[in-house]
């Protein structure tokens, strides 16, 4: 493409007129690097970095096209790849190709999720879309959701709606419950809410990785002798560094007992209860007052994908409405910005329908299932007998060889780290149980077992 083709203030903004000709050549040639870093991804491996890589900041007169692209180029060499089989460090899969187009169409309309009138088919849309999972995990009728920017916003309006409804709103004593594996988004959702690391109490894990049950109880008692006030209990749905699910219908059972607000954090699990796929303990999520569920931390699902589902709508309603004097409402329809801390928000819901609309529910299984497989097979082929491991029923696996103390796990991770980077492989060192271990979260659709056999000769010839 030469300057002389386009002319800058031709393509400051899409045009109301004609073919917006200029526009589809720059597309074009977005997509056709995009594509190009995706299909040399092998080579470059998970995570090139260049040490003279610049970022460099808007100047007098705008940059030219061809300038422009020559940044991007090396913005992308320069950028972590999930697509290479290697990146097995987090939860974070290839996108879904129908969820990058919706990433596209998100950003041409520019709609705004504030208000039905800023974004009236999406508005619908995301409604209809959170009343379908809804409804798929086991919520009546009255239920729905929210989309939001990432989990940890999902988790933080499901607790400012929890402590709303319990009338603890401003309640010093105010606490909430969370097992001692838990995310650590809650202690930021703890600052958030004005509260400090009193009013976040943790509860023992047993050595399946879930929350204690009987610890809960004794908690809980202990709490009202000491006249602290529970706004929630939160149930994790898949832990960070194992992949653990809390009991939660046990959990739910103590928290109706005693009329308390049940969250679950299924960040990483809860995508897995809207199919059928057999894991013990899954469908018991109906039983909770709210579900986080991140599609982006498994099917592929471009960032941010978040949803906060509700058994009840009317929750969120009463907690963050302001009535939204500056913006015209239409009866029976809710300004989304109404029901979340977010006002204005894009219309990313567009690419999670896109998606889940191309994959369908069998498609959606197999990458699922494939993610479990890989554990599993994994998990047959580690040597047992020279590492401790530590795994759940989803596909995460955190490992350590046997015997090191907690200043040997850091050098030896460190190491493996390094090693296996060289080697195109990208574990992440989650600190846990006081030590350092290897994670492997095998969710990568592009990983097959040729490149978890390469990985396990690096691990099982540790001497």
């Amino acid at each position: 493409m030469t300057e002389d083709l386009i002319n800058k203030k031709d393509i400051y903004f899409p045009s109301y007129l004609g073919t917006n000709d200029n526009l589809i050549i720059l597309l074009n040639r977005a997509t056709k690097t995009l594509c190009n870093w995706f299909s040399k991804s092998e080579i470059s491996g998970p995570l090139p970095f260049d040490e003279n890589f610049k970022c460099i900041m808007p100047e007098e007169d705008g940059n030219s096209v061809e300038d422009l692209f020559s940044e991007i180029e090396s913005l992308m060499n320069n950028s972590f790849n999930p697509v290479h089989p290697g990146s097995l460090a987090h939860l974070d899969p290839p996108p879904l190709i129908f969820s990058i187009l919706g990433d596209l169409i998100s950003a041409g309309l520019n709609n705004n999720l504030l208000a039905y009138e800023l974004s009236p088919s999406v508005t619908l849309l995301e409604e209809s879309l959170c009343k379908w999972f809804a409804k798929k995990i086991g919520f009546n009728d009255s239920s729905g959701g929210i989309a939001a920017s990432g989990g940890t916003l999902s988790n933080l309006n499901a607790l400012i709606a929890a402590r709303h409804t319990s009338g603890l709103g401003s309640d010093p004593n105010s606490v909430l419950l969370i097992s001692e594996d838990a995310h650590s988004s809650f202690i930021k959702c703890t600052k958030i809410m004005g509260l400090n690391e009193k009013n976040l109490v943790r509860i023992k894990t047993d050595n399946n990785g879930c929350m204690d049950i009987q610890n809960l109880r004794k908690t809980l008692d202990n709490c009202s002798i000491e006249n602290k006030k529970i706004f929630a209990v939160v149930a994790t749905l898949g832990t960070t560094v194992r992949g653990a699910i809390d009991p939660i219908y046990d959990i739910s059972a103590i928290c109706k007992e005693r009329n308390i607000w049940l969250h679950v954090d299924g960040s990483i699990g809860g995508i897995f209860a809207i199919t059928s796929i057999p894991i013990e303990g899954l469908k018991n999520i109906k039983h909770a007052n709210s579900i986080t569920i991140n599609p982006q931390k498994i099917i592929g699902i471009t960032k941010t994908s978040s949803l906060l589902l509700v058994s009840n709508m009317s929750t969120l309603e009463n907690t963050f409405s302001t009535g939204l004097p500056y913006i015209s409402s239409k009866e029976n329809i809710i300004n989304r910005g109404e029901i979340g801390i977010q006002g204005s928000r894009p219309a990313e819901v567009i690419k999670l329908w896109l998606g889940l609309r191309f994959l369908g529910i069998k498609g959606i299984e197999d990458i699922l299932n494939s993610s479990i497989n890989r554990k599993n097979f994994f998990m047959r082929n580690i040597s047992k007998n020279k590492f401790e491991i530590y795994s759940g029923p989803l596909h995460i696996v955190s490992f350590l060889p046997k015997g090191l103390t907690h200043k040997d796990s850091d050098l030896w991770t460190q190491n493996k780290v390094n090693e296996l980077m060289k080697n195109n492989f990208m574990l992440s060192r989650p600190k846990f149980k006081g030590k350092y271990f290897l994670r492997l979260v095998l969710g990568n659709y592009n990983t097959k077992e040729s490149h978890i056999e390469e990985l396990l000769k690096f691990l099982n010839d540790y001497q």
